[in-house]
């Protein structure tokens, strides 16, 4: 038990649901007190992530690419552990996690009504989220994902805005709908792993899951008398079905358009500190669970050459599907944020617009993690890692490298199929086909995707946090009854389009770094889509211009004039500005030097390809 305690992993996990206790514990005729608790029961977790963080960039991690591993017997009944680790990902999510929850709970401050309720709440938002990061055992990172449901669920329930029933609804609906897919495909590959391993059951260990599921069916077959099927079904068919219950599940999270209907309802409806939390990090969690789990599990169902609509000409990957709603997701969130004249809807399309940009660079690096798998010693498919990377063997190929290859015939068809082989080794390793240069590009394309989930989280919960603090004062986000407010609030003002231009990626604030590297690392294999994209960054100015111009530029309307002198101050408060101090320095030290970051995400992103480097 002592080790257990002393895993500062585990202490990550439990004290902010210790915090949530002991709020709720308080007397409920002493709002002060928890508030006061609340925060300073949330400070410990921000020093010993800060910590964590330059531990992990000064330390060495395990053979698997871990640091402070942690493995206990946890529920042996059904093959589950608590098993535990970080690598320069997960960590950075729970540095930006611990940074933005007591922010959020100095912006929850302002509720009057059940104020110790929605402060336990975040706190045990909080380790939900920390225990979806740490997590490396399926059935542990599974039940953390819907604790983190069901805090937020309560959160927009209770203290939201007219709709907030509609809006919690439709958020635990969308949610728990991916949440079955995933449930089912997790049992059926924990058994299926297990048999495999030759276990008494199933296990539900990440690591053991990266190593052994990909293989069933190609070099790993399941023991009995049927080894290329599951459950009387084709292996080909099971992991197909699983891939796309995962493939749901994250995509609804992040949402990847069209799954995003949820998120503006959620995001108008809730409350400033709910906004702050659920576009500052819950949104990651789908992002973090493709990098975590889809693409190591399923890189042949994810890059693999399928027949579109029965024609034979027409073939697409899921990772050409991700790359094209990322697209969309960029042009389509740009276009719906241009449109709303409610500054809160503004800014919760400007995070389906942002967060294309993930789940274009995530989907670089599905295609990259497929074509090193396919060429690893497991597999050794240089055919298929050829098909995968969009090169697939041509009849010319053997024109140009079949000399060097050993190689003649007609057609690649009536090839041997050792021929092939050697053919696409040759084709693999020619200048044609660059596998460092498109290694370069899929690293900086995944770097610049994780940090444009810390980047993102940071810009959305600062200008969340504006717009509560714009609200919570004048009552009402309808930007045409604003213009002008730069005269009477100049603080405000100069907060809101600092953050502005940080969320619009202007070079110089954090935005821009992980923007232009996800763009530059996924052009060379998305260029179309990615050019397209460029409407959407075009886009991304004409909506934040107006809501700059509508809230601040223009005459002073004389009616918030009056209202500012002689009712309530529009200007920021102290405490407001102390919540978004910290926010606003990251984005400029970001911006500046996103160097004090990049190097722990890189360490994480490097191991993941260089694993299967020949």
């Amino acid at each position: 038990m002592g080790s257990f305690i002393s895993n500062v992993l585990n202490f990550l996990i439990l004290w902010p649901a210790i915090g949530a206790i002991v709020v709720a514990l308080l007397p409920s005729n002493q709002p002060n007190l928890a508030r006061w608790v609340a925060l300073g029961m949330s400070i410990p977790s921000l020093i010993i992530s800060i910590g964590l963080f330059y531990a992990v960039m000064n330390g060495d991690p395990t053979a698997s690419g871990y640091h402070l591993e942690y493995v206990s017997e946890w529920f042996p009944e059904i093959g589950a552990n608590w098993h535990v680790g970080v690598d320069g990902i997960s960590v950075t999510m729970v540095l930006l996690t611990a940074l933005l929850t007591p922010i959020a709970l100095l912006i929850a401050f302002e509720h009057t009504e059940n104020t110790k309720a929605i402060l336990a709440l975040i706190l045990f938002l909080q380790m939900g989220l920390v225990g979806v990061f740490v997590a490396l055992d399926m059935v542990l990172f599974f039940l953390f994902w819907e604790i983190g449901l069901v805090p937020m669920y309560f959160i927009i329930n209770q203290w939201g805005g007219a709709n907030r029933k509609y809006a919690s609804m439709k958020f635990f609906i969308y949610t728990m709908a991916g949440s079955l897919g995933l449930l089912l495909a997790i049992q059926l590959i924990g058994f299926t792993v297990g048999d495999v391993k030759e276990l008494n059951g199933p296990t539900f260990d990440i690591p053991t899951w990266h190593e052994v599921w990909p293989q069933i069916g190609r070099e790993t077959n399941l023991p009995g008398e049927n080894p290329g099927e599951i459950l009387g079904v084709s292996y080909t068919a099971v992991k197909y079905y699983a891939f796309l219950g995962f493939f749901i599940a994250f995509a609804i999270k992040i949402p990847v358009w069209p799954f995003h209907t949820w998120l503006p309802d959620a995001h108008t409806e809730a409350p400033t500190a709910g906004s702050m939390l659920l576009a500052g990090v819950l949104l990651k969690l789908g992002a973090y669970g493709f990098i975590r789990l889809v693409i190591p599990l399923f890189p042949e169902e994810l890059a693999s050459p399928r027949t579109l609509l029965s024609v034979s000409d027409l073939n697409f990957t899921f990772a050409q599907v991700m790359a094209g709603l990322g697209m969309l997701g960029i042009v389509m969130g740009a276009f719906s944020a241009w449109a709303q004249d409610d500054l809160k809807k503004l800014v919760a399309y400007s995070s389906v617009n942002h967060m294309g940009f993930v789940v274009m660079g995530i989907a670089v690096m599905g295609v990259w993690y497929s074509v090193m798998w396919a060429q690893s010693s497991d597999v050794n498919d240089p055919v298929l890692a050829l098909q995968m990377a969009g090169s697939a063997l041509e009849d010319k190929d053997i024109t140009n490298y079949g000399q060097e290859a050993g190689v003649s015939g007609a057609n690649i068809d009536a090839l041997a199929k050792e021929d092939q082989e050697k053919l696409a080794r040759v084709k693999l390793d020619s200048a044609v086909f660059n596998m460092d240069e498109n290694m370069q590009s899929a690293n900086v394309a995944l770097n610049g995707a994780v940090l444009q989930m810390f980047n993102h989280g940071l810009s959305a919960a600062a200008m969340f946090l504006l717009v509560g603090a714009l609200y919570h004062k004048a009552h009402t986000r309808d930007l045409r009854r604003f213009g002008g407010l730069w005269h009477i609030v100049p603080v405000f003002g100069g907060l809101f389009v600092f953050t502005s231009m940080a969320s619009l990626g202007l070079p110089g604030l954090n935005g821009f770094t992980s923007e232009w590297m996800i763009v530059s690392g996924a052009f060379p294999y998305f260029e179309v889509m990615v050019l397209i994209s460029t409407i959407g960054l075009l886009l991304t100015g004409a909506y934040i211009l107006k809501g700059i111009q509508k809230v601040l530029q223009g005459p002073p309307n004389p009616d918030w004039i009056e209202y500012h002198e002689h009712h309530h101050s529009l200007e920021i408060s102290y405490r407001e500005t102390i919540a978004i101090a910290p926010l606003v320095a990251l984005m400029l030290i970001t911006g500046l030097y996103p160097n004090w970051i990049l190097p722990v995400i890189n360490e994480r992103v490097y191991h993941i390809f260089s694993a299967f480097i020949r």
